[in-house]
C-alpha cells in the first residue's frame, strides 16, 4: 500500500501537485519589479536614433536585425507574466498610434524601478499607484500646453514630411529625409476625402539589388510575379477579377459517357474546347484587356487568351486580389462568366518591368484618384530592407495619427524634462504621502533623455542638467542634441523634431497603466502546467531541456 503524503496545510492543499504560490514583496512584488527592469533594460539600449540593433533569432529561426522595440518584443515569447504586462501594454500602443513602443516600456521600467525605492523605503504599492495616478492625471492636463506645431493641411507634402521625419530618424538616421518624403507622397496621393485614411492602403513590395536611393513610389500596385500568357503589356485596360482557375470547368456532379463512334469522340473533345473559347472569345467582345485570376490558367485557355490578346496575370494571394480589385475597382467573381460593366475594373497601364533582375508585374493608375498607392524599396539585403519596411509602417503610422490629430509637442526629451519640472512643483504642494510617488514618477521621466544620451555616448548627468538649465529660463522646447559632441541642449522646435500629441498621450497612460497593475499584484499562483510528460529526444541529440 502507497504511503499517503500529506500536503502541507493552506492555499498548497487546495491546488494540484505541481502548482506553485509566491506572495509577499519579496517573493512576488519584487521579482516582478526585477524581471520588467531587465526586459526594459534590454530594450532600453535600442531607443532613439542612434540606438543599437538587436540580433533576434525566433522560434522558427528565422533572424532580424532591428532597432524596433516592436519587432523585438513580437519575435521574443516573452513567457514571465509580469513582463508580458508590460508586452501587452506596448503592443497597444502599437496598435493605437503604431509608434512609441519603446517609448512605453522605458518608461513603465522607470516607474517600476523608481517605485522599488520607495516600497523599500517603506511605502505601501497602493500609495505609490495612487500617487502615480495623480502625477498621470496632471500630466495630461499639462501636454497641451506643450503643443508647439500643429499641421493643419494634410495634403501639404511639405509640412507632412516635417511631421514624419522624426518618427523615421530613430529608425532610419541618415536617410530620414528621402524615406519621409517616399512616405509622404504615398500616403497624400491615397487619402480620401471623406472617409478616414487606411493605413492599408500603402502598400510595400521589396526588391533585392541598387539602393535605397532607388526606391520609388508608384501609385497602383506591384507584385513579384511573371505573366502567365505572352502578352506583357496593356494600356487604358479594362480588367476583370477571377477567383477561380481559368480552365475548362469541371462538372459539379460524375457521369458516366457512352461513345460509340470515333467522330463522337472528336466532337466530345472539341465541344469542351469550344466552350472555352466562346467564354473567352465573350469575355474578349466585352472590352476586356486583362484577367487576373486567384488560382491557375490551363494551358487550353492560355491557348486562347494568347489568340484573342488577353493579358493573363495570377495571383496567389486572396488578399491581394481582393486589393487589386479595389485599386482597380472590380468585382471578384467567383466564377467564369462574362463580366458586366460595373463588375469591369480600369487601369491605366499594366506592364511587366524588370528591377535589378526581378520581373515585376506593374498595375499603375495615372489618375489622381488611386486608392493604393505602393512603395518599392530597393536595398543589398533582406534584413536591411525589411529595416526599411519598418520605418515607412511607423511614417505611414505617424501620418494616420496626423489625420486625427495634428498637434506635436517638442521632441528630444523636451516634453519629458518639462513634466517632470512641473511635477516637482507639483509635489510640493501635495501634504500625504503620494508626493513622494509623484516625485519619483517625475524622475523616471528623465529616463526617456536620459537613455537618448546614454545611447549616443554622451554624460547623461550633464544633459539633463544641461536641459533642466534651459528649461528654467524658460525655454520649454529646448531638449538634448544629439548631433553635438558633448551634452549641449538644442531648440528641438528650431531642428524640426517632433513627438505626436497622440503618441506621448496614449504612451504615458499605458506605461503607467502597466507600472501600476504590476505593482498591484502580491501573490503569484501558477497551476501546474498543461500536457503529459515531454516528447523522448532524438537519439544522439544533446538537448537537455
Amino acid at each position: 500500500m502507497a504511503l499517503h503524503v500529506p500536503k502541507a496545510p493552506g492555499v498548497p492543499q487546495m491546488l494540484k501537485e505541481g502548482a506553485r504560490m509566491l506572495s509577499g514583496l519579496e517573493e512576488a512584488v519584487y521579482s516582478n519589479i526585477n524581471a520588467c527592469k531587465q526586459f526594459a533594460q534590454s530594450v532600453r539600449s535600442a531607443y532613439g536614433p542612434n540606438g543599437m540593433n538587436k540580433m533576434i533569432i525566433n522560434h522558427i529561426e528565422k533572424q532580424f536585425v532591428t532597432s524596433d522595440a516592436g519587432t523585438i518584443i513580437r519575435e521574443l515569447d516573452v513567457e514571465h507574466p509580469a513582463a508580458k504586462l508590460m508586452v501587452l501594454a506596448s503592443q497597444m500602443q502599437d496598435s493605437e498610434v503604431g509608434d512609441g513602443t519603446n517609448f512605453v516600456i522605458v518608461l513603465s521600467g522607470a516607474l517600476l524601478e523608481a517605485a522599488e525605492e520607495l516600497l523599500r523605503l517603506g511605502v505601501t504599492p497602493s500609495e505609490i499607484t495612487e500617487g502615480y495616478e495623480r502625477a498621470l492625471d496632471k500630466c495630461l492636463e499639462l501636454l497641451p500646453d506643450l503643443v508647439c506645431h500643429e499641421i493643419k493641411d494634410y495634403k501639404d507634402i511639405e509640412a507632412v514630411v516635417a511631421g514624419i521625419k522624426p518618427a523615421i530618424m530613430s529608425k532610419q538616421y541618415g536617410n530620414e529625409d528621402f524615406i519621409a518624403r517616399l512616405v509622404a507622397k504615398a500616403c497624400v496621393a491615397i487619402l480620401p476625402e471623406k472617409t478616414t485614411f487606411n493605413v492599408d492602403n500603402v502598400r510595400i513590395c521589396k526588391i533585392l539589388g541598387a539602393g535605397l536611393q532607388q526606391s520609388e513610389v508608384l501609385s497602383g500596385m506591384v507584385f513579384k510575379r511573371e505573366v502567365e500568357g505572352d502578352i506583357t503589356s496593356a494600356t487604358k485596360a479594362k480588367v476583370a477579377v477571377y477567383s477561380c482557375p481559368v480552365d475548362i470547368t469541371q462538372t459539379e456532379t460524375k457521369g458516366t459517357v457512352l461513345i460509340k463512334t470515333a467522330d463522337e469522340l472528336l466532337n466530345f473533345s472539341r465541344g469542351e474546347e469550344s466552350l472555352l473559347e466562346k467564354q473567352i472569345k465573350d469575355i474578349a467582345d466585352a472590352g476586356v484587356k486583362v484577367i487576373v485570376a486567384g488560382a491557375k490558367f490551363g494551358d487550353m485557355a492560355l491557348h486562347f487568351l494568347n489568340k484573342y490578346g488577353l493579358m493573363a496575370v495570377r495571383l496567389n494571394s486572396k488578399f491581394d486580389l481582393r486589393r487589386l480589385a479595389k485599386t482597380v475597382n472590380a468585382t471578384v467573381l467567383p466564377r467564369l462568366t462574362t463580366p458586366t460593366a460595373e463588375e469591369l475594373g480600369y487601369c491605366d497601364v499594366v506592364r511587366v518591368d524588370e528591377l535589378g533582375d526581378t520581373r515585376v508585374v506593374v498595375f499603375s493608375m495615372e489618375t489622381s484618384e488611386s486608392r493604393i498607392s505602393t512603395v518599392v524599396i530597393r536595398g543589398s539585403t533582406d534584413n536591411y530592407m525589411d529595416d526599411i519596411e519598418r520605418a515607412i509602417d511607423d511614417g505611414v503610422n505617424t501620418f494616420k495619427a496626423i489625420t486625427r490629430d495634428g498637434r506635436f509637442l517638442p521632441g528630444a526629451g523636451a516634453t519629458e524634462i518639462e513634466l517632470a519640472q512641473k511635477l516637482l512643483q507639483y509635489a510640493d504642494t501635495l501634504p500625504g504621502l503620494e508626493q513622494y510617488a509623484i516625485r519619483k514618477f517625475a524622475i523616471a521621466l528623465e529616463s526617456i533623455p536620459r537613455t537618448l544620451a546614454d545611447n549616443s555616448g554622451a554624460n547623461a548627468t550633464e544633459v539633463i542638467n544641461s536641459i533642466y538649465k534651459a528649461h528654467k529660463d524658460g525655454k520649454q522646447t529646448y531638449g538634448y542634441d544629439i548631433e553635438s559632441d558633448g551634452s549641449d541642449a538644442c531648440d528641438a522646435k528650431a531642428k524640426g523634431i517632433y513627438d505626436s500629441f497622440l503618441l506621448k498621450n496614449w504612451g504615458i497612460k499605458y506605461a503607467v497603466e502597466a507600472a501600476n497593475t504590476i505593482l498591484k499584484v502580491n501573490q503569484i499562483i501558477m497551476a501546474k502546467k498543461a500536457g503529459g510528460p515531454k516528447p523522448k529526444a532524438a537519439p544522439g541529440s544533446d538537448d537537455e531541456s
